[in-house]
């Protein structure tokens, strides 16, 4: 299911509660999103773009990123 976590759907991710989370945890803003989208079920499969190396193991390390319920709720209150 294509998705933009950050601005689009019914309940959009707040960019503010994004890095809020992002920072707590040391990594970007992005692959808390991403890492949020693939926390809303195991049938949901990202697909972020990118356009360099780094920036694609940016992305991938996303989904190394374990995500508290805490910091699901954060992402969505």
């Amino acid at each position: 299911m294509p998705n933009f976590p950050l601005g689009g759907g019914a309940r959009p991710l707040d960019a503010d509660r994004l890095d809020a989370v992002a920072a707590r945890l040391g990594v970007t803003t992005a692959q808390v999103a991403i890492a949020a989208l693939l926390a809303t079920s195991p049938s949901v499969l990202a697909i972020p773009g990118t356009g360099s190396l780094d920036h694609l193991a940016e992305n991938l390390a996303a989904d190394r990123l374990d995500l508290t319920d805490q910091d699901l709720a954060d992402l969505r209150s």
